[in-house]
């Protein structure tokens, strides 16, 4: 069986060093703009180049995560950004946004694309669509078990897993909360990670139930190897070196059969020790959540001099051939051979002389010419074409020492070369579409998220309802709704793929033709029932690049990003296709986290359920339960209300609701434009990301 790719992170140079020594196949690093972690080091351009030759010398491939959201007027900047990592040489590119693998692909047609974590694929139709698409790998969310991934390993696709570091609350790629709490959007790379703020359901003033244990699978590695894995991934951009070495090692012991160090990479970095609970499909109270304590932060520091001579010098990973040639009158020459390259280097002016004492043989020339120390090469076969009709023949040590260096640094170059893509890298400038002149104004068409029947029939009765939405499951709502009056919601996560195809099978067969999309999963399986594909807020749509992506993949329209200003909304749906309806949240609480865990039922059980949290300002977020779907979704403690301001939402075609406990008269005095009762908020729609959080 192949033996899986190690991946790790490289937050900074320090890091990427320490990766490739301690032994990985490849890292993945961020430059200085378009990458989720804004706030780790990250890597200049001049870095990214440093690093694309250190990977490439050690035969192993460089990812670049330019994996957030990005909007139309950054598209120039990250077009020079991706022409610039192309002629670099980078192996492949990480990503979230459906435009930015649009203006990748337009860029250099040849580039490798990796679907990363953040597009939320935890199906393997979603996988499978992504293949087709051209993303050569997709990176699952992390909440998969075994089984699921078993399935997605069998695609023709390659897969990456984390296998090692933190876990994020929420689903990646389906958290607002840090977003609408302080402007600092984890789809920009800015998470301010509130999650691991004190939250309690029962007032605990220092509880944090929003904090999850670190993940490790390297006591259990074999399993994922088994399954089919490609690529088994090491969390951890933002943490130290002697981190990446420990893991890095660790996980290459395991791969080989050995039992990895747990205590050490404990003491390393870890919250409460870890869990393999996704993976394992053991999500029982006291598996998942943990918090880094003070004596965690304090073992870790006595650990890191030990941790630093794993990479303190160079690793040899090449095995070279070396031959040299010593005659009379000429240069010595020495050749090195590593695989299918070779360099070769002579003596120039420096000459061989007649020996006074002991002369330069064979046994001298092994000597010196296979001192390798200091460089990725280690010493392999050698010989030595001294003529024996020769009268004895001197080298100085030091010309040889010189003449060593220098052939292996031709043959570094050599080594470079062989390993650096090189893709056809296009004139492509990206143009935005022309502005489309604004439709009449007029009543926006609205679409309903309901919950309960009495709140889909107040909906319908309101003349601006287009559409209600409602859960694919919730067979008491869905059998007293007409079907060209609706639209369904599939799950948000997809625990049961079969399950889901049947339900949606048979409400296709009822007459239901529409389908909110929330992730590729539910794009892949709406193509596949025929249904007419709605995509929602929540495949974070925020350039008119990605309108017009998914318009050519088949969907008729999409709720853009609650995460965009007005103004950019506008601008998308005013540069978008008049056939692919653009719209926008206008009213609900937001869901602010879509998590496989129950903080609530972690903390008090589900018998002593609040169905609510409150963070440290003793402000109150709902928890809606999907208890048989296998999720929780965290909402915002305010609701966003928009209804009163349609006006500045002119350019928009659709506006959508999301009612959660709403009573059937207050359904229908907000969607009159009443304000609800209680705290209310305007989102990001005006205030936008922090200004120290662009990326």
């Amino acid at each position: 069986m192949k033996r899986p790719e190690i991946l790790a992170p490289a937050g900074s140079m320090g890091s990427l060093t320490a990766a490739l020594r301690a032994g990985a196949d490849a890292v993945y690093a961020g430059g200085k703009r378009f990458s989720a972690r804004s706030s780790a080091a990250n890597l200049s351009d001049e870095e990214l180049e440093e690093a694309s030759r250190l990977c490439h010398l050690y035969g192993a491939r460089l990812y670049i995560a330019v994996n957030t959201v990005i909007t139309d007027s950054e598209a120039e900047s990250f077009c020079r950004f991706i022409r610039y990592t192309s002629e670099i040489g980078t192996d492949g590119y990480i990503v979230q946004d459906w435009g930015a693998a649009r203006l990748i692909k337009s860029i250099a047609p040849d580039a490798v694309l990796h679907a990363s974590t953040q597009m939320s694929v935890h199906t393997a139709a979603g996988a499978e669509l992504l293949g087709k698409l051209g993303f050569a790998r997709a990176v699952p969310a992390r909440e998969l078990d075994k089984e699921t991934l078993r399935r997605i390993c069998s695609l023709d696709i390659e897969n990456e897993i984390f296998v090692h570091g933190a876990l994020c609350m929420s689903v990646s790629g389906q958290c607002y909360m840090s977003a609408m709490i302080g402007s600092r959007s984890a789809n920009r790379g800015c998470c301010g990670q509130a999650c691991r703020l004190p939250f309690s359901s029962c007032g605990s003033k220092d509880f944090q139930a929003l904090s999850l244990k670190d993940m490790s699978l390297l006591p259990m590695i074999s399993e994922a190897a088994d399954i089919g894995v490609d690529s088994l991934k090491i969390e951890g951009r933002m943490k130290r070196p002697e981190y990446v070495a420990a893991s890095v090692h660790e996980l290459s012991r395991a791969l080989d059969g050995e039992i990895p160090d747990m205590q050490l990479l404990g003491g390393i970095f870890s919250r409460s020790g870890f869990t393999d609970g996704y993976f394992s499909g053991n999500l029982s109270p006291g598996t998942m959540f943990g918090a880094r304590s003070r004596e965690d932060a304090a073992a870790a520091r006595e650990l890191f001099p030990a941790v630093h001579e794993l990479y303190r010098t160079e690793r040899q990973v090449h095995s070279v051939d070396i031959s040299c040639t010593l005659r009379r009158g000429e240069p010595v020459r020495v050749k090195m051979s590593c695989g299918d390259v070779c360099a070769e280097a002579d003596s120039g002016d420096i000459l061989p002389q007649t020996a006074q004492n002991r002369p330069t043989g064979s046994d001298t020339l092994e000597k010196q010419l296979t001192k390798l120390g200091g460089t990725v090469f280690r010493p392999g076969s050698f010989s030595a074409d001294i003529p024996e009709d020769e009268p004895g023949l001197f080298v100085p040590a030091g010309a040889l020492n010189d003449l060593r260096r220098k052939a292996a640094d031709r043959l570094s170059e050599a080594v470079i070369r062989r390993n650096t893509p090189v893709y056809h890298v296009t004139d492509y400038t990206p143009k935005l579409p022309e502005i489309r002149t604004a439709a009449a104004a007029g009543a926006l068409p609205l679409r309903v998220y309901c919950t309960s029947p009495e709140q889909a029939e107040a909906a319908l009765s309101f003349p601006g309802t287009e559409a209600v939405i409602a859960d694919s499951f919730r067979e008491d709502m869905i059998s007293r709704l007409s079907p060209d009056r609706t639209i369904i919601s599939p799950p948000r996560f997809i625990t049961d793929e079969s399950e889901l195809l049947s339900r949606l099978s048979e409400l296709k067969s009822r007459g239901f033709s529409r389908l909110l999309c929330h992730t590729p999963d539910s794009i892949a399986i709406g193509q596949g029932l025929g249904f007419e594909l709605c995509g929602g807020f929540t495949l974070n749509v925020c350039n008119s690049y990605s309108t017009g992506y998914l318009q050519n993949i088949g969907l008729c329209g999409c709720i853009l990003s609650p995460e965009l200003k007005i103004s950019q909304i506008r601008e998308i749906c005013r540069r978008t296709d008049s056939k692919f309806r653009t719209g926008a949240v206008v009213y609900g609480r937001l869901p602010l986290m879509l998590t496989r865990c129950c903080p609530i039922q972690n903390e008090v059980g589900c018998k002593r359920c609040t169905r609510l949290l409150k963070d440290r300002t003793n402000r109150c977020f709902p928890v809606k339960c999907s208890k048989a779907q296998g999720y929780t979704e965290i909402l915002n403690a305010d609701r966003l209300f928009m209804l009163d301001r349609l006006g500045e939402l002119k350019d928009i075609d659709l506006g959508l609701v999301l009612l959660h406990d709403e009573t059937p008269e207050e359904t229908l005095r907000i969607l009159s434009g009443e304000k609800p009762q209680g705290s209310i908020t305007r989102g990001l729609y005006y205030r936008g990301f922090r200004e120290t959080d662009e990326v």
